[in-house]
């Protein structure tokens, strides 16, 4: 009968064994193997080396913890648990390694050494976490030893453990989140899903009225940042009053991204009913600038004194020194479906005296006496403009996270959708790309692990395929230079091989239309002058 540490041995899967429990084992070994290096090590007298092994620890795990989760899809892919509760967190928390983090935040509450929660709620926590750790070795222990006799099967105690640790991983991270951090709300988030919905009216109707354009759109131009949040108010009060910006509810019943705006968005839109069509255009006009004031209103406007002495409407706001503006701003501004019951069509701005009043239309009298408080058209649209652009820029210093992930899910929406190629082999072939060099000049690559890769850099771009991204929690240190990532030294992806480099070994910008990136974009240092041609470039520091 041979020895059960000598059967283990002989049982030992290979390294090159593609099956999910074989990966797992090494990686479990690599974790045990930091783990008893740590215990073993005083910190007190290598300081450097405790730094270096934590690191490790914190790598091997993350490993360890993709592996399980590729293990619980293929075993137990219809009994995990939901996950929909992440919609709830702010964006910056949903990064690649977050599973990490609830593990080392789970071993900080079990050991006593976290204070970031508060006393009341650290009691339920620290069981929770207790709960899942036991639950991590327990999974541990019975993956190792089936991954010692059958790795190919998950018998039925696997599943079981399996279930119980997703469970409370799950439950654990909504727990410690929630204690954190404010999390959302189902009726906030159904009320930003909204705000969604309005933001991508508005950029349809900016498109349609020639204030952007799908370019614009499609190269994500930063400016758009502002301006479809500003174009948003003005549609959010006038061309949509019963939606995410009805001002007929109350602040706590709108979201919470634009509450606390409440009554400077009610002067802004008694101010805006009173404009003319002509002067919504030149105002929405002025906020798609990066300007504070419009170049097309004139430097001295007539005042509106003496307009208001004569008994006609008014008219078209004139602007001598101007081009005249296109025919497409004069055109009804309001939803399709906004006609009166005798048929007119409504539009927007005060009417004149003995007309049918228009959509929203605000009383004259209110009007003349809103218009009587600016001596001239150029002061009231340049309190509208410095109103609404101090509402839209507090939202990217308030809602910087919520507002990022309204316009991330607008982009997706509005943006064009690349078309793919019939034969990109052949027109690469026929065409050439400027881009790109020939296959040996690739092969000679010193980042690359082999010539098959460098050479494969090309044979992708010309199918249009994006390289695949080296996940953050895989890389601790820059791929050229291999100095440490720190709180300082961030991470940055090369867009054209996918790796991880510093800022100074990735400094430039360049197009990529292989990759359908016709704007320029981050690249390394290595791929700009190895993989790219030396077509016109520019470093991102011009």
């Amino acid at each position: 009968m041979l020895p059960a540490a000598l059967r283990r041995w002989l049982r030992r899967p290979k390294r090159s064994d593609p099956r999910l429990l074989s990966q797992f084992f090494f990686a479990d070994e690599r974790v045990t193997r930091v783990v008893a290096e740590i215990n073993g090590l005083n910190a007190e007298l290598d300081p450097q080396q405790y730094l270096v092994l934590l690191n490790q620890l914190h790598l091997s795990q993350a490993h360890l913890l993709a592996v399980l989760e590729r293990i619980m899809e293929e075993c137990i892919p219809t009994q995990r648990h939901s996950r929909d509760y992440l919609v709830k967190f702010p964006e910056e928390l949903l990064v690649d390694n977050l599973g990490n983090h609830m593990l080392f935040a789970a071993e900080c509450l079990l050991a006593g050494t976290f204070l970031e929660v508060e006393e009341m709620d650290g009691a339920p926590l620290r069981a929770q976490a207790r709960n899942l750790l036991c639950s991590l070795e327990l999974v541990r222990t019975v993956l190792r030893e089936q991954s010692l006799s059958q790795p190919g099967s998950y018998p039925e105690p696997v599943r079981a453990a399996l279930i119980q640790f997703d469970w409370l991983f799950a439950e654990f991270e909504l727990s410690y989140v929630s204690s954190l951090v404010a999390v959302k709300s189902p009726e906030e988030i159904y009320r930003q899903q909204e705000i969604i919905v309005l933001f991508c009216e508005t950029v349809e109707r900016a498109l349609r009225l020639g204030y952007l354009t799908q370019e614009m759109i499609d190269g994500y131009e930063p400016l758009l940042m502002f301006t479809i949040p500003r174009l948003a108010i003005i549609s959010g009060l006038l061309i949509y009053p019963e939606g995410p910006l009805s001002l007929e509810q109350s602040p706590e019943q709108m979201s919470q991204v634009f509450s606390p705006f409440y009554n400077l968005l009610k002067k802004i839109r008694d101010l805006l009913q009173v404009l003319s069509v002509e002067e919504l255009c030149l105002l929405e006009r002025s906020l798609c600038t990066a300007e504070s004031e419009d170049p097309c209103v004139p430097a001295t406007p007539p005042a509106w004194g003496a307009a208001m002495d004569t008994p006609a409407p008014w008219g078209l706001l004139e602007v001598p020194s101007a081009p005249p503006l296109p025919p497409i701003c004069t055109a009804q501004l309001g939803p399709s479906s906004a006609v009166d019951d005798q048929g007119t069509a409504r539009c927007w701005g005060p009417q004149s005296p003995g007309s049918s009043p228009g959509l929203n239309a605000t009383p004259a009298a209110h009007c003349w006496e809103l218009r009587s408080r600016y001596s001239s058209t150029k002061d009231m649209l340049h309190t509208l403009f410095v109103c609404i652009s101090g509402v839209a820029d507090q939202l990217q210093t308030n809602f910087a996270s919520d507002l990022r992930s309204i316009l991330k899910t607008v982009f997706k929406i509005v943006a064009s959708q690349a078309e793919p190629l019939e034969e990109p082999g052949a027109r690469q072939e026929e065409d050439g790309d400027p881009h790109l060099v020939d296959a040996p000049r690739m092969a000679d690559c010193p980042l690359c692990s082999s010539p098959a890769e460098a050479a494969g850099l090309q044979r992708t771009a010309g199918a249009r395929c994006l390289p695949e991204w080296v996940p953050d929690s895989m890389c601790s240190q820059c791929s050229a230079c291999r100095s440490p990532f720190t709180l300082l030294r961030r991470r940055h992806h090369c867009r054209n091989c996918g790796k991880i480099f510093c800022a100074r070994c990735s400094p430039h910008a360049t197009a990529l239309p292989h990759y359908g990136q016709p704007k320029p974009v981050r690249v390394c240092t290595h791929c700009y002058t190895t993989h790219l041609s030396p077509v016109p470039r520019r470093t991102r520091s011009q």
